[in-house]
């Protein structure tokens, strides 16, 4: 499991040009799920999520958490985090999870994500064509995979 977390002034998910969901300053996180992927992934991702400390103290040092800001997530799954660019120019995604698999892991992280966070977080729609739009603070973007905790 894999996920690309970017600290936002604001973003947002449309779908057919309606507005989905949208937040604040908070976190968009992109998620990208596989085949062996499990609840241990999940809680590992979930801890450091909540837990990482990317935003701004008052000495304006990366010193305090989402948790400590009481911003907004907004999470949205994205299989082409598991795209392999090896062979040729066309991206392969032979590792992203089939919807049967990914979608209830997607559904327990977000889940999941919501009571680590003690509110709602925001989604996109599994499967949907969205277009994600996000206004990047800092820029901050950090990339963390479940099978590359040690």
């Amino acid at each position: 499991m894999r996920i690309l977390i970017q600290r936002v002034s604001k973003a947002s998910v449309s779908i057919d040009g309606k507005i989905k969901s949208a937040i604040g300053q908070g976190l968009l996180v992109l998620l990208g799920i596989e085949d062996s992927d499990n609840q241990p992934d999940i809680d590992f991702l979930i801890k450091k999520t909540v837990h990482l400390r990317i935003f701004n103290d008052e000495a304006g040092i990366m010193n305090r958490s989402i948790l400590d800001t009481g911003g907004e997530i907004l999470c949205v799954s994205q299989f082409t985090l598991h795209a392999s660019t090896k062979k040729g120019n066309r991206p392969s995604y032979i590792r992203a999870a089939k919807p049967e698999i990914a979608m209830p892991l997607y559904e327990q992280f977000c889940q999941s994500l919501s009571l680590a966070l003690h509110k709602p977080i925001q989604t996109g729609t599994f499967g949907a064509d969205m277009q994600v739009e996000l206004v990047n603070d800092g820029p901050v973007t950090i990339w963390i995979d479940s099978k590359e905790k040690e």
